[in-house]
């Protein structure tokens, strides 16, 4: 009977085991392949679901591995060793754990381009994951994390998917705004209080989820409006009361979800008309504002009015006042009766008043 149990015990490692069998045979041809001259890589190493509380020590070359999957067991750690001898592993899954902390040597995974880390207790990722360069996806949900390496955007260069909703995060690195190859950036269930400055470097945005960060997030920056490739932003559930202006660029932008907010601009009015009338509402806002600033005079104007020069037709210089240009034709009089404005104003008690300093300094000089 006893033998029996044990056998069906076996029996069901082996199917959780379904696409990389550990057994005998396994490790004889894994040995095999060590002993060739151009060993072939393995697809995956799976020890999922089988209640592991730590890891047995391999008995197959770890460098040969491209995926290793250790996700829901039991494990509290990953030895520092083991990890070091992933050389060549791209995908790293570990979620669904009791890991507190990750293991210094996860920076030595030159290759890796996936990591999941979601479902565990980490409060913090090891600064020496800034060395997994070819990383492209990046999923810590669900554990407590407080926040992220400051330098992440500086190194990560290669991120494409940000997932680190579920934590305990009250700011993004501004380092983030350098991540010009991300697309999905998912912040939400934290305790966000801003967001970086500099987002208009995130060329390739295109959803971004900072919902459900309740009484915490009260603004959004300006630079919002300038993510050319959004075409996704949720930020419902927070305490933001005004949207930027700016908004009103987003063209790619077909999904916005606001709900939960106590908008005062836009009215409640306009968002129950949907996201092309909140656009048109704060593109209109934008340019109102332009509209209404009040317009510089031209110190080209200022000569013309006191005679230093004359209008004619041969000849045109642009003025540009406020938001208008109007083309206006001005030469030097070529009378020389004429000149006794312009000498008026060159003489020495004028001679500071004609400084271009003085033509362009806000204040008015000339009088009636």
């Amino acid at each position: 009977m006893m033998y029996e149990q044990q056998q069906q015990q076996q029996e069901d490692v082996m199917s959780n085991n379904k696409e990389y069998e550990i057994n005998t045979t396994t490790t004889t041809r894994s040995m095999a392949i060590i002993n060739e001259e151009e060993p072939q890589l393995l697809d995956v190493l799976n020890l999922s679901g089988m209640s592991l509380d730590s890891l047995p020590n391999p008995s197959i070359n770890l460098a040969l591995v491209c995926k290793l999957d250790l996700s829901n067991n039991n494990l509290q750690s990953i030895p520092e060793s083991l990890t070091a001898r992933l050389l060549n592993v791209a995908v790293l899954d570990v979620h669904s754990n009791q890991l507190k902390t990750l293991p210094n040597s996860i920076g030595c995974l030159s290759k890796l381009k996936i990591l999941n880390v979601s479902g565990n207790l980490l409060q913090s990722l090891p600064r020496t994951i800034e060395n997994c360069r070819s990383l492209e996806e990046l999923n810590a949900n669900f554990n407590m994390l407080t926040k992220l390496t400051d330098t992440l955007g500086f190194e990560l260069v290669n991120l494409k998917k940000i997932s680190v909703n579920s934590n305990k995060l009250a700011f993004l690195p501004s380092s983030t705004s350098h991540l010009t190859n991300l697309c999905i950036l998912d912040a939400r269930l934290n305790c966000l209080r801003c967001l970086p400055d500099d987002l208009e470097n995130l060329i390739n945005l295109k959803v971004l989820n900072v919902s459900q960060n309740f009484q915490y997030l009260r603004a959004l920056p300006y630079s919002i409006g300038l993510l050319i490739s959004l075409a996704e932003l949720d930020i419902s559930y927070n305490n933001i009361s005004t949207l930027p202006d700016s908004m009103g660029c987003l063209t790619k932008l077909h999904k916005l979800s606001v709900e939960g907010n106590p908008l005062v601009s836009p009215p409640i009015d306009v968002v129950e008309q949907g996201l092309f009338e909140v656009k048109m509402y704060l593109s209109d806002k934008m340019n109102g504002g332009h509209k209404n600033s009040p317009k510089k005079k031209s110190w080209v104007g200022k000569l013309r009015k006191y005679g230093t020069f004359t209008a004619s037709t041969r000849g045109q210089l642009n003025v540009i006042e406020g938001d208008n240009t109007e083309t206006q034709g001005f030469i030097f009089n070529h009378n020389p009766s004429d000149y006794s404005n312009i000498q008026t104003i060159a003489s020495p008690r004028y001679l500071k008043m004609f400084s271009p300093r003085r033509f362009l300094s806000p204040k008015t000089y000339f009088t009636r």
